[in-house]
C-alpha cells in the first residue's frame, strides 16, 4: 500500500523515541530520514542501522538527501527557536509539519480533542508534553460545563528533562496557558511545571483543577473518564491516579479568587499519571512518551489526509 513519506528532524531523545515508534509499524507513514546536527548521535546512528536514510548537516542537509522530493511530513523535535527557520524551509517546499516544540506557529493539536479540525495546516503544534497530559482532561470539563479556570501542574522526572526542555521553560508554561484556554475551552488557564530529582525516578504526574458552573458531577465524571479512554488509544500508560474529586461552592461556602471575585460552582480535580512505553526511553519517561505518541498520531491522521487528496486528485 502507498504510504507518504515522512522525516524527523532532531535525533536527540525525542526525535529518537519518535522514530522507534514509526519504524515499529505505521498504517498510513514511511519513516525516510531522519535528521541530525551531531555526527556521534546515538539516534542517527540507530536510523542508519535500521535502513534510514541521515545527515547531520540539519535542515540544509535533508533538502540535499534523495529521498527529499518524495518527503510530505516533517516532524520537528529540535527547539522553539530552531524551529522558526525549520518550518520556513519545509514549507516553502510544500511539506506539511508536526511541531514538538514549543514554538507555537501552527495551531495547537491535541489528538483527542480537535486533530479533525487542522488536517489541511500547514503546520500543527503539539504544544507541551503537559499539554497532552492535561489538556484532554479540561477539555472533557469543557464538553459539559462552562470552565471559568484551569490549572494544570505537570510534574515529571528530572531525569527526563533534557537540555532543551530545560532551556524552554518559560515557553512551556506560556505555551501550556494558552493551550489550555484555545483547545481547553477555559476561559483562564495558567500551567506549572515541577522536575523532582526523586531517586528512583518518578513517572509523570499531572494534577488539573478547573472551576465551572453549568454541570453537575456525574457528567463532568463520564467526561473525563470517556477521554481519558480516548487518550489511552494512543498513549496505553494513560490513566486516572484515584477518581475524580469534587467540591462545591454556593452561597454558604463561597471561594474568592484574585482577579476574579467570588466563585459559585464546581471545583473539579483530576489526577493522573502517565508511564511511558518504554520504546526508546526508560518508562518514567511518560512526558516525553505522550509528546511522542500524540505525534505519531498526528501524523497517522495528516497522512491519512495527504493520501485521500492524492487519491481525488
Amino acid at each position: 500500500m502507498c504510504k507518504v513519506k515522512a522525516a524527523i528532524i532532531g535525533s536527540g531523545n525525542i526525535g529518537t523515541d519518535l522514530m522507534v515508534k514509526m519504524l515499529r509499524g505505521s498504517e498510513h507513514m514511511e519513516l525516510a530520514a531522519v535528521v541530525g546536527i551531531d555526527p556521534a548521535s546515538e539516534g542517527l546512528a540507530m536510523a542508519r542501522a535500521r535502513g534510514v536514510a541521515t545527515t547531520h548537516e540539519g535542515i540544509e542537509g535533508l533538502r540535499k538527501l534523495a529521498c527529499y522530493g518524495e518527503i510530505g511530513i516533517a516532524f520537528d523535535a529540535t527547539s522553539a527557536y530552531a524551529h522558526k527557520a525549520h518550518d520556513a524551509a519545509l514549507r516553502a517546499d510544500g511539506i506539511q509539519v508536526v511541531d514538538l516544540t514549543p514554538a507555537a506557529i501552527g495551531p495547537f493539536t491535541v489528538p483527542p480533542v480537535n486533530m479533525e479540525a487542522h488536517l489541511d495546516q500547514p503546520n500543527v503544534n503539539m504544544v507541551t508534553c503537559g499539554g497532552q497530559a492535561t489538556i484532554p482532561m479540561v477539555a472533557a470539563v469543557s464538553q459539559v460545563a462552562r470552565v471559568h479556570y484551569a490549572e494544570i501542574v505537570a510534574s515529571v522526572s528530572s531525569r527526563s528533562a533534557g537540555p532543551g526542555t530545560r532551556a524552554n521553560i518559560d515557553e512551556f508554561t506560556r505555551t501550556t496557558a494558552r493551550a489550555i484556554e484555545e483547545v481547553g475551552g477555559a476561559a483562564k488557564g495558567k500551567a506549572i511545571i515541577i522536575l523532582n530529582p526523586a531517586e528512583p525516578p518518578m513517572i509523570m504526574r499531572d494534577t488539573v483543577f478547573t472551576l465551572s458552573e453549568g454541570g453537575d458531577e456525574a457528567a463532568i465524571r463520564a467526561s473525563v473518564e470517556a477521554m481519558v479512554a480516548k487518550v489511552q488509544a494512543y498513549v496505553p500508560g494513560y490513566r486516572l491516579k484515584q477518581e475524580v474529586q469534587f467540591e462545591r461552592y454556593g452561597d454558604n461556602n463561597r471561594l474568592r479568587i484574585p482577579g476574579m471575585g467570588e466563585f459559585t460552582g464546581i471545583r473539579t480535580s483530576i489526577f493522573l499519571e502517565v508511564e511511558g512505553a518504554g520504546d526508546y526511553l526508560p518508562s518514567y519517561s511518560g512526558n516525553l512518551d505522550i509528546m511522542t505518541a500524540a505525534a505519531r498520531a498526528t501524523g497517522e491522521l495528516l497522512a491519512r489526509r495527504i493520501l485521500e487528496r492524492r487519491a481525488a486528485a
